[in-house]
């Protein structure tokens, strides 16, 4: 058994939508995908944002760090923004 459970992530996650807003994540596959996108960025080299993440998976490392708020799940239309300000931001640099 996962700890926390699916629905525990998913209360994490939505906890801070508006009343009338639409959760961030309505569905366990789209915890699974957050999910495993972040232990993909693990392997891939990001540090760990949580702490004790020595000898833990990738993706027990990445479900932890959901569970404690480090990991925010971004919209399709907050993706798109954040895509487009992290290119603008190394064009400035060049």
């Amino acid at each position: 058994m996962l700890h926390p459970s699916y629905t525990d992530l998913m209360r994490v996650v939505n906890s801070n939508v508006e009343i009338g807003e639409e959760p961030v994540v309505n569905s366990r596959y789209s915890i699974v995908i957050a999910t495993a996108k972040r232990a993909r960025q693990l392997i891939d080299g990001d540090d760990p944002m949580v702490e004790g993440a020595n000898g833990k998976k990738p993706f027990s490392i990445a479900v932890d760090e959901l569970y404690k708020g480090q990991v925010k799940i971004l919209g399709e239309e907050e993706s798109e923004e954040a895509e487009e300000a992290s290119v603008e931001a190394s064009e400035a640099e060049e």
